[in-house]
């Protein structure tokens, strides 16, 4: 569906006069934002139910002449395309989508901010910063459109329930946010990364994740007769101890496949051994090859495990995530257009982590890349995700800003260094 069109040719703007435009305007920003992402924190809501953070996004983005579109249930994405493009029919035009999560843990916050929640969810994974992220690139960039300075069509995509598995990616894709678009690229608060510098990496940079839950069942008896019974608890024992390391042995260790057990349930007294138990964890690989190969693989290892015990098994594998794998060219745009407003030395070599991320599902289907976005006070504590009392330092705000409508705007790497940084002042 195409986008709003705004009068205005697009004149003569090099990258290092628009770099400088686009500081300013993401520094002109930043208050308002900030009170925003406040406003979204103090609210947080959980997957599928960001009815209010929805609306505020929606409302304004309203005031600002724009029309957004609400997805089914929560959600929305909102257009930006330059006069006389038609953003699906122009095959030579860039048509970039820059996406948020909405939604937040079912933690309780304990930051001990003035604007800390209270009502038992915490946005513990800075996903109210990537709202207040996207939503400040769209204005920026609904301004150089309405300007005629730039050529890119956009699409703000604004997701729900990314934090649960089936994540709100598939319903987005299913709903056709990606028809007519070529790129997609998002932002990850980290805390390990400074504010004003920014994470990036080719290929992998989040793995695969799926949940496993293996089931065994027997005949029950007396511990003093463990040889007339179908052990459940000694069989489960084995296949916790045993499949992640045969995994290890089936499966090239480069993939970084990790087969790891949080919960496990069977028998309620010292002297019965039960009829029934049951052990669930997470199946994570940075290497999507190697994902398919190990959920292949896993029925068959954990049906080897406990052959010789006499009992019967079940193994469920949830599919939930792919890895994020950034592609080279879009991680080359990403890293031009931080180092165009904050400096050669702004960007740094991101970690990869086993951690799952639904933006995966986007790069199944587009080219794109995830970069993270430093949330830590130089000099100051790392904080941890998914932990209650997680704290950003808001100043983050206006480089997210700046980064994700650098990559829209920008030209992109012409193979020389940067004429020089636009730079986005830490103050």
């Amino acid at each position: 569906m195409p986008g709003r069109r705004y009068p205005g040719a697009v004149p003569a703007l090099d990258d290092t006069d628009l770099a400088t435009l686009i500081a300013e305007r993401a520094a002109a920003l930043e208050p308002e934002l900030i009170e925003i992402r406040r406003d979204i924190h103090q609210h947080p809501e959980g997957a599928r139910m960001e009815h209010r953070t929805t609306e505020v996004v929606a409302a304004r983005l309203e005031r600002s002449g724009l029309e957004p579109r609400r997805l089914e249930g929560t959600g929305l994405i909102c257009d930006l395309a330059p006069t006389g493009v038609d953003h699906i029919a122009a095959r030579t035009k860039r048509r970039v989508i820059l996406r948020a999560d909405l939604d937040a843990l079912p933690l309780t916050e304990t930051s001990g901010l003035s604007f800390a929640s209270t009502n038992g969810y915490s946005h513990a994974c800075g996903h109210d910063v990537h709202t207040a992220v996207v939503l400040g690139a769209g204005l920026v960039l609904a301004d150089l459109v309405r300007e005629g300075k730039i050529d890119v069509s956009v699409r703000l995509l604004f997701q729900p329930a990314e934090e649960v598995q089936p994540g709100g990616a598939n319903d987005a894709i299913a709903a056709g946010v990606l028809e007519g678009y070529d790129e997609v690229y998002a932002l990850h608060c980290d805390p390990k990364i400074d504010v004003g510098s920014i994470g990036s990496r080719i290929g992998p940079i989040t793995s695969a994740s799926d949940t496993v839950t293996v089931t065994i069942a027997g005949d029950g008896g007396h511990t003093s007769r463990p040889h007339l019974a179908g052990d459940v608890v000694f069989a489960l024992g084995q296949v916790i101890t045993q499949a992640p390391s045969v995994l290890g042995r089936r499966i090239d260790p480069r993939a970084g496949v990790n087969l790891t057990w949080g919960a496990v349930e069977a028998g309620k007294a010292a002297n019965a051994i039960p009829s029934r138990g049951m052990v669930t964890g997470t199946l994570r690989c940075l290497d999507e090859n190697a994902w398919q190969q190990a959920e292949e693989l896993l029925e068959e290892v954990i049906a080897q495990i406990v052959a010789p015990y006499g009992v019967d098994i079940e193994v469920e594998i949830t599919r939930g995530v792919p890895p994020v794998v950034n592609d080279e060219p879009n991680v080359a745009r990403l890293d031009d257009a931080a180092r165009r407003l904050f400096g050669p030395q702004s960007v740094v070599l991101t970690e990869q982590s086993l951690g799952g991320e639904d933006f995966g599902w986007y790069l199944q289907h587009v080219d794109g890349a995830m970069a993270r976005l430093g949330v830590r006070t130089p000099g100051g504590r790392s904080y941890d995700l998914h932990q209650s009392d997680f704290v950003v330092d808001e100043r983050a705000i206006r480089y997210g800003v700046g980064l994700l409508s650098g990559i829209a705007a920008l030209a992109g790497p012409t193979g020389s260094a940067s004429a020089g940084p636009a730079q986005i002042p830490v103050g």
